[in-house]
């Protein structure tokens, strides 16, 4: 019999999907439902500190009594935790499957200590959403990278949850990154984040939003990565992220090395029913290689297992294509 279960983050998974923090989590009834699909965990919609800023702004802007802006600013902060821990709360009693919580941070401020809230509220982990913007010439690569790893410092010491970073791409050195985050105390990496992307309207010469949504091709930006973070930092749970639309793209990043997948975008496109129809093109493809776990094929084909590394390491596609003509 085909067994899909998964241990990711300490966390044992009926199976590798997870639906991925977005509007598909924000509400009980949406995360029984996804439950009901089959879904192997969820991530909740993120806490945005950017956005509990913006709201506390907005009262603030509309307040002429200066010294109501701290009041103005703790008062949004409470009542939109407390939202949420309400939210942790009663999903954990309406599911069976793994409820991890989700803070998006733009600051390593104490603004992080929010964390044992969410433990105490009953979530199982807790995914870190880090995104700093390098936006100053002053400002080096490497201040940066401290920034992240202050975040999880700082989470580590108020909670004993499990906890993941989700990140983006854009490092000059994802390996040492994701390793020093795992000396750190991060028990899981989320490779890569998919960030808002602006796009100009050249008729009325004005930004707007890009697509939102990922599509397949996209999966190759993490696929390179799992596979060579998998075989570099072993310790460190993996789960891939972006462009997975199917079966097919669940099975190569298992194969490269990931314990979990995250789905998003297609769930948004075809529906939550298309849970079950991944799951079953897993079922199937495992049966026709003869594999019983997902721990018989995960990281078969990383960095270290596979004949040719340098497939991985290969950058250039003159390398690849000069037969062509």
């Amino acid at each position: 019999m085909i067994n899909l279960s998964t241990n990711y983050l300490g966390l044992k998974l009926d199976n590798p999907l997870i639906v991925s923090s977005s509007g598909l989590t924000n509400s009980v009834e949406k995360i029984k439902k996804l439950e009901e699909m089959g879904a192997g965990a969820v991530i909740l919609k993120s806490l945005f500190e950017e956005q509990i800023k913006a709201e506390a702004g907005q009262m603030i802007s509309d307040n002429t009594y200066p010294e109501a802006q701290d009041y103005l600013l703790q008062y949004t902060k409470n009542n939109t935790i407390e939202d949420y821990l309400q939210l942790i709360e009663k999903a954990k009693k309406a599911v069976r499957i793994p409820v991890i919580a989700s803070i998006n941070c733009i600051t390593a401020s104490d603004w992080v200590g929010f964390s044992r809230e969410i433990e105490k509220a009953g979530a199982d982990a807790l995914e870190l959403n880090v995104y700093f913007l390098p936006t100053k010439k002053e400002t080096s690569s490497e201040k940066f990278e401290e920034l992240y790893y202050e975040v999880i410092t700082r989470v580590r010491k108020k909670t004993a949850i499990p906890v993941s970073i989700k990140i983006g791409m854009q490092f000059t050195n994802p390996v040492k990154l994701i390793h020093n985050l795992y000396i750190r105390g991060a028990n899981g990496v989320v490779l890569f984040n998919r960030f808002f992307a602006p796009d100009i309207d050249i008729e009325k010469m004005k930004f707007t939003v890009a697509n939102v949504f990922s599509s397949p091709s996209d999966m190759r930006d993490s696929l390179r990565w799992v596979g060579i973070i998998s075989d570099q930092v072993e310790k460190i749970d993996i789960a891939a992220s972006t462009g997975i639309h199917d079966g097919k793209a669940a099975i190569k990043q298992i194969l490269a090395g990931a314990k979990a997948v995250q789905i998003c975008s297609v769930l948004y496109k075809h529906g939550v029913e298309k849970i079950p129809v991944i799951k079953k093109d897993i079922e199937t493809w495992m049966g026709l290689h003869h594999f019983k776990t997902i721990d018989e094929f995960r990281g078969k084909l990383n960095l270290r297992r596979i004949p040719d590394p340098t497939i991985y390491e290969r950058t250039q596609f003159m390398k690849h294509y000069s037969s062509y003509q």
